[in-house]
């Protein structure tokens, strides 16, 4: 079978890119497909089936290439298995998540984070604990940003406890959000890496997302929203039973820790593990648990948590001493 389509209103060059980078990409999901470009043709030759996907998918990328200044091939891959596939999600933890700004996809980079992307889909509450640098805010965060993109969610809430992790913030200059920003960097930092900052800016503006202080959680009922807890070591078991209890309809809780990093002024009143010993068990809740082995930043950082870890309960390391 044979068929030739039409680009019309377009630049070819926009769908195929340079160098026909773009069209390449786009082939190579059609094998058996043979795709002749010539100008604002594309003259198909093959299965029906194929021909009739191939249509399909080149209207979705055109329709992307409108709401976007460039395409990528990631652009490409997303529209066969990223974003806009959640069923492969379920079978297949290292499917794309959400694109970069940058253009480059982001996905699980070990089990254990495949394990908490599969986590997501089978329940409504996760909880995601273990060492510093395994990402597990970032794939909450991408995950919650997915959802948003695929309107699956109204709003993104992220929120931290408000405890001084050794500094003293209090004296900063500035109104309440100011002295508070500090505290919530990290969550900017990671919407920053998935959201043009535009966008993002008119997102926060609008209040489809928001990042506040654990505090500012209570008395609210949080209904089609992906709510994510980070630092929740640093929360008493009084205060996780409130932020838990915030669940609306059709909301997804994310609640992220690292037992080992307590700042609280008695590390016994961090609620993280008992809570999770609690809850173990009920349906519709998940508990993620990542060692040093998953830690994707600097290979020094798990040398460093590693030897931290063999002296934590030693005479060599006391909290003040320097």
């Amino acid at each position: 079978m044979k068929k030739t389509i039409q680009l019309e209103a377009i630049d070819p060059i926009e769908i195929y890119g340079a160098g026909n980078r773009i069209l390449t990409e786009f082939c190579s999901y059609f094998p058996k497909l043979k795709v002749t470009a010539r100008g604002h043709e594309l003259i198909l030759d093959g299965r029906e089936e194929d021909i009739v996907s191939f249509s399909a998918k080149l209207e979705e990328l055109i329709r992307r290439r409108h709401h976007k200044m460039n395409l990528t091939p990631y652009d490409v891959d997303d529209i066969f298995d990223g974003e806009s596939s959640p069923d492969r999600f379920r079978l297949d933890g290292n499917a794309v998540i959400v694109h970069g700004t940058d253009g480059k996809p982001i996905k699980a980079r070990n089990k254990t984070q495949q394990e908490m992307v599969k986590a997501y889909f089978d329940n409504d509450l996760i909880f995601a604990v273990g060492p510093a640098g395994t990402g597990k805010t970032y794939v909450a965060i991408a995950l919650a940003v997915r959802a948003l993109k695929n309107r699956e969610i109204k709003r993104i809430i992220l929120t931290r406890p408000a405890v001084e992790a050794g500094e003293r913030l209090g004296f900063l200059p500035g109104d309440l959000k100011d002295k508070l920003d500090p505290y919530l960097q990290p969550l900017y930092d990671a919407l920053a890496d998935m959201i043009p900052s535009r966008k993002l800016q008119e997102f926060m503006a609008e209040g489809t997302i928001q990042i506040a202080p654990l505090a500012y959680m209570r008395g609210r009922t949080l209904d089609r929203a992906c709510v994510i807890l980070d630092e929740a070591q640093n929360t008493n078991i009084g205060q996780l039973k409130m932020f838990l209890t915030r669940m609306g309809c059709n909301a997804k809780f994310l609640v992220t820790g690292d037992a080992t990093q307590i700042d609280l002024p008695r590390r016994s009143d961090s609620g993280l593990l008992a809570g999770i010993r609690l809850l173990e068990g009920i349906k519709g809740i998940a508990t993620v648990r990542f060692s040093s082995e998953d830690i994707v930043r600097h290979p020094l950082v798990t040398k460093i948590v590693r030897a931290f870890e063999e002296t934590e309960n030693s005479a060599d390391i006391h909290p003040g001493n320097p």
